[in-house]
């Protein structure tokens, strides 16, 4: 049978937990991530060594490797906070040591994938060094991506320092052959928008005949979409792309525990209400049973995988 390729487009944890389930489907996989995080020890990396901040693209490598091998847990490591190395991941420090004798960044992420033997492809959304910059409802311009994801006052636009930077090698191309394409699940803002605003991304996904598919977030995030209903957050994808971007929507209908929903609502967190979006919504139970409200990986990678063979038989 002929693989469907997906191209997978976000940040953060979400990006990976996706990927966690995808790869064990009979899919060709290209996660496009983003590279805007200032924060933790990719932020430091950035701002020290002047390389592409390495946590997202190290997290989505692990996802696609076997999760059970020594290199997988060795790339997750993270040294103990006192001294030099505290807070960095083994897995950080390998991708920029890999990009300074590599050749670039591009070439350690390619290095590091055969390392881990990942099933699928990674690629930065552009190789520049880029700012995530915000402008808000009060008025206020904020810059870089942890200030944006705790904005406190509505985010009405985003764009990126510089602009419209160039996409990345094979970045359009990915987009431009997917049968599928994903958004999310992830922060809206600075996991999910942030890629349309690289050259070229909005108009490879308006020439690309792939099903676009949004995996709507459980919970809203305190700053970035506090009181977000599903709606706003496909307005605010189309206000920075296109209005048609999104061909479908899958959400998760279980509800999140009490216990769950009384520790997010201390943070000003609540579920995420599925109102009419005037676009085809997938309803599925895609909780993870945890401590946090998270999608199961198995259980999205199932819904995903149904609505695209659905749509392929169609």
């Amino acid at each position: 049978m002929k693989k469907i390729k997906i191209a997978a487009i976000g940040g953060g944890t979400g990006l990976s937990t996706l990927l966690r389930g995808l790869k064990k489907y009979n899919c060709d996989i290209t996660a496009i991530v983003n590279v805007a995080d200032d924060g933790g020890s990719s932020g430091k990396l950035k701002k020290e060594l002047g390389v592409l901040p390495p946590g997202d693209i190290r997290n989505c490598l692990v996802a696609l490797s076997e999760e059970e091998s020594l290199m997988s847990r060795l790339f997750q490591y993270r040294f103990p906070a006192k001294g030099a190395l505290g807070g960095h991941s083994f897995g950080n420090l390998f991708l920029t040591a890999m990009s300074a004798i590599s050749g670039g960044f591009d070439n350690a992420i390619a290095r590091s994938g055969e390392v881990l033997a990942i099933r699928g492809q990674v690629l930065p959304v552009t190789l520049s060094s880029v700012t995530l910059e915000a402008e808000l409802e009060n008025g206020k311009i904020i810059s870089g991506e942890t200030k944006v994801s705790q904005a406190k006052s509505k985010i009405i636009k985003v764009n990126l320092s510089p602009a419209a930077p160039p996409a990345a090698g094979e970045v359009l191309e990915a987009i431009k052959k997917a049968d599928a394409i994903i958004f999310g699940p992830g922060s809206l803002y600075t996991s999910i928008i942030v890629n349309f605003l690289v050259d070229g991304v909005t108009e490879a996904l308006k020439a690309s005949k792939a099903y676009k598919i949004y995996v709507a977030n459980i919970m809203t995030q305190p700053g970035e979409t506090s009181g977000y209903k599903l709606s706003d957050h496909i307005k605010a994808i189309e206000d920075h792309s296109y209005k048609g971007v999104v061909d479908c929507i899958i959400a998760n209908s279980a509800k999140v525990p009490a216990k769950v929903a009384k520790r997010y609502k201390k943070q000003n967190s609540y579920q995420v209400a599925i109102d009419k979006t005037g676009i085809k919504t997938v309803k599925s139970k895609l909780f993870s049973n945890e401590i946090y409200a998270r999608h199961n990986c198995d259980k999205l990678a199932f819904a995903i995988n149904k609505i695209i063979k659905e749509r392929i038989h169609d």
